[in-house]
């Protein structure tokens, strides 16, 4: 009749280590996974830079011609309130992007303060970073 072998020390600490890793992959992969969830969750109902504008309300362009701010009066149909959009176009880049979304709001008063501040509304934006959304008052 063969002796059986009894598992070494090195083979049950060799198991720990396999065992530590995989635990240590999943949760990598599950903080992963948790993250791209979030952020298409902020995507789809947060973020005001995927919102396009509808009917042109005014558009008016900096003192020094660099930026130009065209309002938009959006319409969301039968269940909700009609909602003003303004974005700002870099004239020298042609890049555009949203910096003012306000609901219920029928109207836009665009006055240019100085060169990179505009006001909206009687709210003030520095147009190269600021951003107003009525949601996160």
């Amino acid at each position: 009749m063969p002796i059986l072998e009894q598992p070494s020390k090195c083979s049950w600490i060799m198991g720990g280590v396999r065992m530590k890793n995989k635990i240590v992959a999943v949760s990598i992969m599950f903080i992963a996974l948790m993250g791209i969830a979030g952020y298409g969750i902020y995507w789809a109902f947060f973020d005001i830079q995927r919102i396009n504008g509808q009917d042109i309300l005014t558009e008016l362009a900096s003192p020094d011609s660099t930026y130009t701010v065209t309002a938009y009066l959006n319409n969301g149909g039968a269940t909700t309130d009609y909602a003003v959009l303004c974005t700002v176009t870099n004239n020298k880049t042609s890049k555009s992007k949203n910096i003012y979304w306000n609901s219920p709001c029928q109207t836009a008063a665009v006055a240019w303060v100085n060169d990179v501040t505009v006001m909206i509304n009687e709210v003030k934006l520095d147009v190269r970073h600021d951003v107003f959304d009525y949601r996160r008052k």
